[in-house]
């Protein structure tokens, strides 16, 4: 792949650069038996790319649930905290941020994860060195599907948003960046599924 047309990589993170989905859907789990919440997989994973709090409140409308975001998500995130491995580097995307570090393209993370469990993740997986700047949920206030993520993101890069480009493993993360004015990659499986032009 030949990313040298453009200035900058931005990286989703779970599910794009590390697969640490399952160690997400595994906390989410927990938390539903523990509360007795109907358990959807799938469903979890159409929320990937939204923040644990955002998750909360669209699975208490999903159930018509008597219960406070708030509580959720910290529940949510305390089964998260107690998962020692949350994930191995997807290699295909690896391979692109080794690419970009070679041609000496900034690279960044835009995720929604909490910043504390973005920089555990990341910190584990070795992938600190390669990066230039990070963007967690910690750091917006709208979440994907809007843009804000990948805006901010090109900001801290000083790259324009249009000379960038975004690999995502969620449709909500594919919206973002194309909100954002930039080319998208949607990534499953580890590989490149499908190419998203800002301009279509």
């Amino acid at each position: 792949m030949d990313i040298s047309k453009y200035k900058a990589v931005i990286f989703d993170m779970d599910g794009t650069l590390v697969d640490s989905m399952p160690a997400h859907i595994y906390a989410w789990q927990l938390t539903c038996e523990a509360h007795n919440i109907p358990f959807n997989r799938d469903w979890f994973y159409t929320m990937g790319g939204s923040p644990t709090l955002n998750t909360a409140k669209a699975l208490i409308e999903k159930y018509l649930l008597d219960v406070d975001p708030v509580y959720l998500a910290e529940s949510k995130l305390h089964h998260f905290d107690d998962i020692t491995h949350k994930g191995e580097v997807i290699t295909g995307t690896f391979d692109v941020l080794k690419q970009a570090k070679s041609k000496g393209i900034p690279t960044a993370i835009g995720t929604g994860c909490q910043r504390r469990h973005t920089e555990e993740i990341l910190t584990s997986a070795g992938l600190m060195p390669y990066l230039d700047a990070i963007v967690t949920a910690n750091d917006v206030t709208q979440h994907k599907p809007l843009p804000e993520t990948f805006l901010l993101a090109a900001q801290k890069l000083g790259i324009a948003a249009q000379d960038c480009v975004v690999f995502e493993d969620t449709e909500l993360g594919c919206q973002a960046a194309k909100a954002a004015g930039m080319d998208c990659y949607l990534v499953a499986g580890g590989e490149m599924k499908e190419f998203r032009s800002a301009n279509i």
